[in-house]
């Protein structure tokens, strides 16, 4: 349309349909509108989170919902940009998907009722915990070295994290600033996070860093 939104994905494929049981028939006919990268255009979804799979990363990303908070979605859907392992949600078991703009189906989330629970899951797999905050002993991200199996858990928008959460934690770590505010947004923050073990551990040379 000439004065609205541009039309997002591909149309009917053109030609012969490809082979292979990665592909769906229905999307084939109709046409593709996900927001996914190129290379899975007309695939499955199961086909997408399988070679997904394949790929993920070490890391892992917690946050704490206790109040519904509206930065979940937004995290979830940045987990998924920079491929993390799981994605865990303590406390409330349903959070608000809006911000996710449907990344969830792609990535693996789990719920935990606590951050104990959370820790223990997590130590008998052999990752350690991190958790980020602005808090009295919190190493500078900058200056850190993650751990390559690592979860990074965020607490609520305002409080941060529990006290739960800061007992349940093997250390924490804060992101350094240089305003007037006492705290960025937490979904920024874990975007900030995660690209910081992307930058330390993931092969940014390989031919799947960008597979758009």
């Amino acid at each position: 349309m000439p004065h609205g939104q541009p039309e997002v994905g591909v149309g009917p494929w053109e030609g012969p349909w490809p082979e292979g049981e990665r592909y769906d028939a229905r999307l084939l006919a109709e046409g593709d509108r996900r927001n996914v990268v190129d290379r899975y255009r007309y695939w499955t979804m199961e086909a997408i989170v399988a070679d997904l799979d394949r790929r993920r990363h070490g890391f892992h990303v917690a946050i704490e919902n206790w109040q519904h908070d509206f930065n979940i979605g937004t995290i979830v859907r940045t987990a998924n940009a920079f491929l993390a392992a799981e994605v865990h949600i303590v406390g409330n078991r349903r959070w608000n998907r809006r911000g996710a703009m449907v990344t969830d189906r792609y990535q693996h989330v789990r719920h935990h009722p606590s951050v104990a629970e959370l820790a223990d899951d997590l130590h008998a797999r052999g990752v350690t915990l991190l958790g980020i905050d602005n808090l009295p002993g919190s190493r500078p991200i900058e200056t850190l070295k993650l751990p390559r199996d690592v979860c990074l858990l965020f607490g609520q928008e305002g409080p941060g994290l529990s006290d739960a959460a800061r007992e349940a934690c093997d250390g924490t770590f804060s992101i350094t600033q240089f305003g007037s505010t006492r705290s960025i947004n937490a979904s920024a923050a874990a975007a900030i996070a995660m690209h910081t073990w992307v930058r330390q551990h993931a092969d940014l040379d390989g031919e799947h860093s960008w597979l758009g």
